[in-house]
């Protein structure tokens, strides 16, 4: 018992002895007291009278520095206030000010653009009516390309013409070449359906006859064969060269089973054969041509029928717009109702460009927002429109335009040329039989006739299993010094000519090595065939930043630096002089005068392309700019191209869409622009203002520059800040210069395809 009290007592009682007088002993248990708490040793001290003021005079001027704060964050609120209305309604008396003068200024602008307009039309039916003249004075028996008659009678007269001998046929190839180009100026042009399958036919037959004279000049070689063995190897090998092909030809006599190939050093052209083919009776022939008809054929091929085109209004220039076919009429009939919807839009806002065009002819953007500068257009009516500029922009061949991709079918690489474009010429790798070789007997040279011309020699042979695959196909190979007139910015790419599909195909060509020091590539094929070199179209952009900076009057020079390649086009009254560091390919362009087209297309065939098409932002990621906006920006830049620089503002991608912003300022020297004299300028559909922002800026704000103005065109809003001397020169700029400077800025839209503005688009997708 005593035990379990104790046990007790440690949880929650204590034990309690008591003793009685007469000497009893009890024990008793008693719930357990808590310990008492001991008194704090510290006392509260009191605050001393001077203590206690301190406190209350700190907390005092607490309360009035809060409030101090309090007053000044209304008088901030307040004079921001004040600040907003005041520029509230100094934006209001701007605006007041620019509606006043609105149409005095776009009808001013009309006038500089109608009568530059004019003038270069003038300028350039002239120039038209001189060739024709020179073409009839010449009387060399050229035929008129235009007329379907005479070409046809040249090319039924060449055709029948016996004549074999190389030199001579090179030169009526010169003048058949010289037609196709004519030809080809003339399809692009053409509006009429009809007249654009004229030129396509008439095109497509000399092309072929060309190539059908390159084939009866290599037979009339190859049947002289036997007279011009080489003694070293006993077989003929020769090279014929001019400035439009390379013809190589080699003759196997020898019949050398260890025969693996040859190289034409000369040219740097060889190839490589199997042994079945080293002991065959056969002939091989590479012949390089500097021009591509092949390309052409499939772009004509797989686009059909030229559609034809009306001219539109857009800027002061006609541009091309597609008519709707009998076929792809039904093809829309099946659209959806959304699409039905649109198309009622779209008429609408035809409908009331139209009505303008009707009422004052062609006019310029200026012309179209004096009338209606409120115009809303729906977005697929602006999508339609930004077409067309990029359309106007590239002067390139509209025969060439990059066809739409193609579907490849159990594996066919079909090559895309609007993303790929061929480069350097083609490459015709024939094998033929040896034709029989002509006999000199009493003076008399026997010659047997063939009505066939040189017979294909099959390879592969028709050796087929049961699952129709041939069976022993070793593959021939050929090896290509890369031509010294284009400029390969990345590996080559190699294709070869379906002939059957008339396309280009990428698959069957294996083994592809490429040599960078020596700038050759070998691959092998599985059978001979046309083969073309590629790159893709579009590598140049988007660019990194671009500048167009006056030289003088009439004079100006358009930089870019573009994705591979740094160059400039210096801009000479109409003509156009390429620069760069890069001569590897160009020595032929640098330094040379030439029209803008002229140069654009010389370029392009070098594989330089800073130009845009109606097919660049299918390739290419860009930002959406009011396609208006910006052809009136480039109308504008241009006139003023003598006296002020222009030049990249990264700003213009944070902008909107409805506005573009660049960097200009005066400049009147050809010395290089200082980096503290550029100002930012915001060009809209409405108006056109300094920015008071710098390029330097940490965020973009659309405030207007203290003490600037409002102006409904962009060059009004430049005189502002322009000496009187820069103003005179810009009046005095010849309307030749101006629309090749315009024409060079449509060709490669800058305000749009530059890396700010295309980063921007990519990161929002």
């Amino acid at each position: 018992m005593l035990h379990r009290c104790v046990a007790n007592e440690n949880r929650q009682m204590r034990l309690r002895t008591v003793f009685y007088g007469y000497g009893t002993l009890e024990f008793v248990l008693e719930p357990k007291m808590p310990p008492k708490k001991k008194k704090s040793s510290k006392k509260v001290r009191k605050l001393t009278k001077a203590q206690k003021a301190k406190l209350q005079q700190e907390e005092e001027e607490r309360r009035l520095r809060e409030e101090e704060e309090a007053r000044l964050q209304a008088e901030r609120e307040e004079q921001e206030r004040l600040e907003r209305e005041r520029k509230q309604k100094e934006i209001e008396r701007l605006e007041l000010k620019d509606l006043e003068r609105r149409d005095d200024e776009l009808n001013e602008l009309r006038h500089l653009l109608e009568e530059n307009h004019a003038a270069v039309t003038k300028w350039k039916h002239d120039a038209e009516e001189t060739v024709k003249w020179e073409r009839y004075m010449r009387c060399d028996g050229a035929p008129d390309p235009a007329v379907q008659r005479e070409i046809n009678t040249y090319i039924s007269l060449w055709q029948d013409d016996p004549e074999t001998d190389i030199t001579q046929v090179l030169k009526e190839c010169k003048l058949a070449l010289q037609l196709v180009e004519d030809l080809e100026e003339l399809l692009k042009k053409a509006s009429d359906p009809l007249d654009v399958q004229k030129y396509q036919e008439a095109l497509i037959n000399l092309q072929e006859l060309i190539h059908c004279k390159h084939n009866l000049t290599s037979e009339d070689i190859l049947q002289r064969a036997s007279e011009n063995i080489d003694i070293e190897t006993g077989n003929m090998q020769t090279v014929v060269k001019d400035d439009k092909i390379t013809l190589c030809l080699w003759a196997n006599f020898k019949k050398n089973p260890r025969f693996k190939g040859l190289n034409f050093e000369e040219v740097g052209l060889g190839f490589s054969l199997p042994q079945k083919l080293a002991v065959s009776d056969i002939t091989v022939r590479i012949l390089h041509t500097r021009y591509d008809h092949l390309s052409t054929l499939a772009r004509i091929t797989h686009q059909g029928i030229h559609t034809p085109s009306f001219r539109c209004l857009v800027g002061d220039k006609e541009i091309f717009e597609d008519v709707v076919l009998p076929d792809q009429e039904k093809t829309a009939e099946g659209k959806g109702g959304e699409e039905d919807n649109n198309a009622m839009q779209q008429q609408k806002a035809d409908e009331e460009v139209q009505s303008i065009q009707e009422s004052e002819g062609r006019k310029s953007v200026a012309s179209i927002r004096s009338r209606k500068s409120s115009l809303q257009l729906s977005e697929s009516r602006r999508s339609q429109i930004q077409t067309q500029v990029e359309a106007l922009g590239a002067e390139s061949d509209l025969i060439n335009p990059p066809s739409p991709p193609k579907t490849t079918d159990h594996g066919t690489q079909v090559v895309d040329l609007m993303q790929y474009t061929p480069l350097g010429g083609i490459f015709y790798y024939d094998v033929f039989y040896l034709p029989p070789q002509a006999h000199k007997v009493n003076g008399w040279e026997i010659k047997q006739l063939s009505d066939t011309g040189l017979k294909v020699f099959h390879y592969p042979t028709n050796e087929f299993n049961l699952d129709d695959k041939v069976l022993n196909r070793p593959l021939v190979g050929v090896s290509v010094t890369l031509p010294d007139f284009v400029v390969f910015l990345k590996t080559p790419q190699v294709a070869r000519w379906d002939t059957a599909g008339k396309q280009w195909r990428m698959d069957g060509i294996t083994d592809v090595s490429y040599e960078e020091a020596e700038a050759k590539i070998s691959f092998k094929m599985d059978s001979f065939q046309p083969f073309v070199l590629m790159q893709e179209t579009y590598a140049n952009l988007p660019f990194e930043s671009w500048e167009l900076r006056p030289l003088g009057q009439d004079s100006a020079v358009f930089t870019v630096n573009a994705a591979f390649i740094n160059l400039s086009i210096t801009i000479k009254d109409n003509l156009c002089m390429l620069q760069s560091e890069c001569e590897k390919g160009l020595s032929h362009l640098l330094g040379k005068w030439m029209r803008g087209p002229a140069l654009q297309k010389a370029m392009l065939n070098s594989g330089i392309n800073i130009f845009v098409n109606e097919y660049t932002d299918k390739c290419i990621s860009i930002g959406d700019k009011d396609p208006l906006t910006e052809y009136a920006a480039y109308e504008q830049m241009a006139l003023f191209a003598s006296a002020c620089a222009f030049s990249l503002s990264k700003w213009n991608a944070r902008c909107g869409p409805e506005h573009v912003v660049l960097q200009v300022c005066e400049h009147l020297d050809s010395s290089p622009v200082l980096e503290k004299t550029w100002s930012l300028y915001l060009l809209g559909a409405q108006r056109c203002q300094k920015l008071e922002i710098t390029e330097k800026s940490e965020t973009f704000s659309p405030d207007f520059y203290p003490g600037s103005e409002f102006h409904s065109t962009f060059i009004h809003m430049l005189q502002d800040s322009m000496s009187p001397d820069g103003v005179a020169r810009t009046r005095k700029s010849h309307h030749l210069f101006i629309d090749t400077v315009q024409t060079l800025l449509c060709a490669t839209r800058p305000l749009v395809y530059s890396k700010s503005v295309c980063d921007l688009s990519n990161g929002l997708q």
